[in-house]
C-alpha cells in the first residue's frame, strides 16, 4: 500500500511541477488539474500520515531516554493518541486507494416518476424533487430542469432534470430504484395511510466526447406543449421530440420558451439515455453477486420507505431505519447516503465484487 501512495505522491508533485512551469496548452493544462484534484486528498493524507508517523517515531525515542516518571506518563499520553490518529488516517489511505468508478466526478441526469399510487405518486414526485433540491442547494450543486409532465392534483407524473457540481454521480448513483411511501394523503376523507412509489432514475452526463451522434440518424418532431390534462400552453410548435433511429430511443422536451431551447435541452437527454444504455448493457455482463450489491440500483427495487405517521426512514439494502424523515426531506440525505457509502466501502475492503 505505502510503494503505491509513494508513487502517487511522485505522480502529484510531478503535475504540480508541470503545471508550475507555464509551458502548457490550455486543453493539457485543464487536464492535468484534473488529474490533480483527483489524487489530490489522497496524497494530502498520505502527507499528514508521514509527519504523525515521524513524531511517533521521535516520541519513542525520546520516551527510551526519559528517567522522569512524570514526563513518561505525559510522552506515553501522546504516544497513544498519535497511534490512534495514525490507525484511524491509515483507514482514510485504504479508502482512498479504493478503485473509483470513472462516473463518480460528472454531473448527472435525473428522471424522477410517479408510480402506483395515482395522483399520490405523483405528489410524492414532487416531494422527491423538493428533497434533492434541498440537498443540492446544502452542496452547492446546481439544478437546471429538463422536462416535465406536471400531475392533474399538484406533483409531476414525470420531471428530468440535470444536477450538477462536484463529484454529484457519486453522491446520487444510490437513489435508482422505487421509492415507496406511506402517509395519509389530503384526498383521504376516513385517514386511512395509503402506500404510493415513485421510481428514481440516476445517469451519469455524458460528454462530447464519450458519444459521436449524428443528426442525420436522429428524427426530430415538433408539436404544441400542453400542461395538466391536455390544456394547450401555447400555440407555437416550441416542444421537442427526438428519435434515435439506430436504437429507437426516443425523448421530448416542452418546459423550454422556444424549440431551440427544447431541442438543446432534449438533444442533451437523448445523449445521456444513450450513454446509460451503454453502461446498462456493461452491467448486465455482471454476475448475480454484484448485482446484488449496493450498485447504480435498479429501477423495479424497491430500495427505501418514507413512512410519515412514524417520522421513519428505511433503507432496505443495507436494512437502516431513521427516525428522521422531516429532516430527510429537508434536504439532509446524508444521513442515509453516508451508511450506504460506508456499507459499499466496507464491503470493497473485504474484496467483494461491487
Amino acid at each position: 500500500m505505502y510503494d503505491r501512495l509513494a508513487l502517487i505522491e511522485k505522480q502529484y508533485q510531478e503535475i504540480q511541477d508541470k503545471v508550475a512551469s507555464g509551458k502548457l496548452e490550455v486543453k493539457e493544462m485543464t487536464g492535468l488539474l484534473k488529474e490533480s484534484s483527483s489524487i489530490q486528498e489522497t496524497v494530502e493524507t498520505y502527507r499528514f500520515f508521514k509527519d504523525k508517523s515521524n513524531e511517533l517515531k521521535d516520541l519513542e525515542v525520546m520516551i527510551e531516554d526519559e528517567s522522569d516518571q512524570d514526563l513518561v506518563e505525559m510522552l506515553q499520553l501522546e504516544i497513544d493518541r498519535l497511534n490512534e490518529v495514525l490507525s484511524k488516517t491509515e483507514d482514510k489511505l485504504k479508502i482512498l486507494l479504493l478503485p473509483k468508478d470513472p462516473n463518480d466526478d460528472k454531473n448527472v441526469v435525473v428522471d424522477i416518476k410517479g408510480a402506483a399510487g395515482g395522483d399520490e405518486g405523483n405528489i410524492f414526485a414532487g416531494d422527491l424533487l423538493r428533497m434533492y433540491s434541498k440537498y443540492a442547494e446544502s452542496k452547492g450543486w446546481k439544478i437546471e430542469i429538463l422536462n416535465a409532465m406536471e400531475g392533474a392534483m399538484g406533483g409531476f407524473t414525470s420531471i428530468e432534470f440535470i444536477v450538477s457540481g462536484k463529484l454529484v454521480y457519486s453522491f446520487l448513483k444510490y437513489e435508482s430504484g422505487t421509492h415507496r411511501v406511506q402517509r395519509v394523503p389530503e384526498t383521504e376523507s376516513m385517514g386511512r395511510v395509503h402506500t404510493s412509489t415513485a421510481t428514481v432514475h440516476v445517469m451519469p452526463e455524458a460528454e462530447e466526447i464519450e458519444l459521436d451522434i449524428k443528426w442525420d440518424d436522429i428524427r426530430v418532431d415538433t408539436y404544441n406543449s400542453s400542461g395538466p390534462g391536455g390544456q394547450s400552453v401555447n400555440t407555437t410548435k416550441s416542444a421537442v421530440r427526438l428519435t434515435h433511429i439506430p436504437s429507437g430511443l426516443m425523448v421530448a422536451c416542452q418546459i423550454g420558451k422556444s424549440q431551440h431551447e427544447n431541442k438543446a435541452s432534449a438533444f442533451k437527454l437523448l445523449k445521456t439515455r444513450l450513454f446509460d444504455s451503454i453502461l446498462e448493457e456493461q452491467n448486465s455482463k455482471v454476475d448475480a453477486e454484484r448485482k446484488a450489491m449496493i450498485g447504480r440500483g435498479d429501477r423495479s427495487e424497491k430500495i427505501r420507505t418514507y413512512n410519515y405517521p412514524q417520522n421513519r426512514v428505511s433503507d432496505h439494502r443495507i436494512g437502516l431505519t431513521l427516525q428522521r424523515l422531516d429532516a430527510i426531506m429537508e434536504g439532509r440525505l446524508d444521513l442515509v447516503l453516508e451508511p450506504l457509502l460506508n456499507e459499499f466501502q466496507k464491503r470493497q475492503l473485504m474484496g467483494e465484487k461491487v
